[in-house]
């Protein structure tokens, strides 16, 4: 019986130790998802947090650009607020989807 006990102890001990081996095995991969998280994942949802600010707060008369480069001044929106009225020029207006705007032009006194 005590034969049976001491040659069971080593292989017990094999046991324990290659859970810990696993463990720094996945490491390296939990370390680059956790990387990948930081660098790449929580600047995107932050930048596209701001963006959604910025077309909520959209306003008559602020000046606008298009993702396709298109200057105007907002003068309207549709019912639904999914629609965005832009004037570009003296008799031309145009209705841009409310997401298609990529930026709020900063209005003020240039020298």
């Amino acid at each position: 019986m005590a034969e049976l006990f001491l040659l069971m102890a080593p292989a017990n001990q094999g046991a324990q130790q290659g859970g810990g081996n696993a463990l720094m095995a996945f490491l390296p991969f939990l370390l680059i998802i956790v990387i990948m998280y930081f660098l790449m994942i929580r600047p995107q949802a932050k930048r596209q947090k701001e963006k959604q600010k910025m077309l909520e707060a959209l306003k008559k008369g602020d000046n606008v650009v298009t993702m396709g480069g298109i200057h105007g001044k907002v003068v309207g929106f549709s019912d639904d607020g999914k629609t965005v009225i832009v004037k570009v020029d003296d008799n031309v207006k145009l209705n841009i989807d409310r997401s298609a705007i990529s930026m709020v032009k900063q209005t003020g006194n240039k020298k």
